[in-house]
């Protein structure tokens, strides 16, 4: 077992002898630390990381779509023991392999990108995989290098950890061989970076965060009116007092109980009052939050009901399995086989096993089938090949 030096290296999960170290480490030179930027302003990441965090509904779907993706873990036949041991424990921090799928699948789900490091040495001794924040991670310019950085907003590229693309392995510092595979979501006219699937719902989620935004601004002040209270006094001109309203309604007008006192020339007579800024109604803005729900699950290609947003018109138990069938088929699984490839390709190479039996466990929200079902029967009640003379299939399902 080998520990990380400082905060820059994990641990090291070993499995079998220990391995001969090469003799020298790879450096990296200062084109290869000179990054394609993410965004315009290479803070893309940050700022979809950020909208995430404000909007309740864009963060549910992001969330419940990695979960169903990641499964309910790994499985692989006995024909492959080192993989199978992979599977419970992928790396030194004793993270199962389940756990880092997830943490990718997130991250693509986010942002369209994530980044899976691979760990092992010369002679295949061990194999770790290790997640990589895609936040932290940038391509080089030389498109074989990925570059690792803790904060890009004051990015020193001697404080950077340059490791190399798959297939292509670098000798490290630590006496072992590195790796990253990059995952992205295809995009016409993006070459270095993926872009994920909902970017036309961007706009979306901002509504949604806006909207909740201007209910707690109401029920922070008492859902009381916004306006201006015109008190007689003294200003320089006319001009100057309508500007102070212009300013007023700019400011106050999406914050509703706030006033402002506006001071204006005096008169005979006494014209103090107050003026309440116009708003939209409430229905508008209910209506406004809505479309932009749907919107947002659009953009996603996701559904309601697997994010729990129809529960309020009662619990359909058909709808939900229905729904789940139809993103099994046409999302969970293409996204799964697009993550498992590349992992089943490094198992393979460092261990020599046949890894094609390395599959994702799927579990529906719940259980719709008798647990004195046999495994063939429910393969068949499903539509998939099945056979009622494998050991295997004629398992009740409550022995699995």
């Amino acid at each position: 077992m080998m520990k990380k030096t400082g905060n820059r290296r994990p641990h090291i999960f070993v499995v079998g002898q220990a391995s001969t170290l090469p003799g020298v480490p790879f450096v990296a030179t200062a084109a290869q630390r000179d990054i394609w930027r993410w965004g315009t302003d290479n803070r893309l990441p940050e700022a979809l990381a950020a909208l995430s965090r404000s909007s309740t509904i864009h963060r549910r779907i992001i969330n419940d779509k990695a979960d169903y993706i990641s499964g309910s873990g790994l499985t692989v036949d006995e024909l492959s023991p080192r993989t199978a041991e992979l599977i419970g424990s992928a790396n030194g921090d004793g993270q199962s392999l389940r756990t880092i799928v997830q943490r990718v699948a997130l991250d693509r789900c986010l942002l369209g990108n994530a980044f899976l490091e691979v760990v092992t040495d010369p002679s295949h001794s061990f194999l770790s995989f290790y997640h990589q924040d895609a936040t932290r991670c940038r391509l080089s310019r030389d498109d074989r290098h990925v570059i690792l950085h803790h904060d890009w907003r004051q990015y020193r590229p001697s404080e950077s950890i340059v490791l190399p693309l798959y297939p292509s392995f670098e000798p490290q510092s630590d006496g072992t061989l590195r790796s990253v595979i990059h995952y992205k979501d295809y995009e016409p006219m993006f070459e270095h970076y993926g872009v994920p699937k909902y970017i036309a719902g961007l706009g979306a989620s901002a509504i949604v965060w806006k909207t909740d935004r201007w209910n707690l601004s109401r029920l922070d002040n008492a859902f009381q009116p916004s306006g201006v209270m015109v008190l007689d006094g003294d200003t320089d001109s006319e001009q100057e007092a309508a500007e102070i309203a212009r300013l007023a309604e700019e400011r106050f007008a999406g914050k509703p109980g706030q006033v402002m006192f506006l001071v204006k020339n005096g008169i005979d007579s006494d014209t103090t009052r107050f003026v309440p800024i116009e708003t939209t109604s409430d229905g508008d803005w209910k209506s406004l939050h809505d479309q932009a729900v749907s919107d947002i699950i659009v953009a996603h290609s996701w559904f309601r009901t697997l994010s729990g947003m129809e529960y309020s018109t009662g619990f359909s138990a058909d709808r939900v399995r229905h729904e789940y069938n139809i993103a099994l088929n046409t999302l969970i699984r293409v996204e799964q086989q697009e993550i498992i490839e590349p992992i089943r390709a490094v198992c393979a190479e460092i261990f020599g096993e046949t890894t094609a039996s390395l599959a994702f466990v799927n579990v529906p929200p719940f259980e719709v089938k008798p647990e004195y079902m046999r495994v063939w029967e429910a393969r068949k009640a499903d539509g998939f090949d099945y056979d009622p003379q494998d050991p295997t299939q004629r398992q009740f399902l409550s022995q699995i």
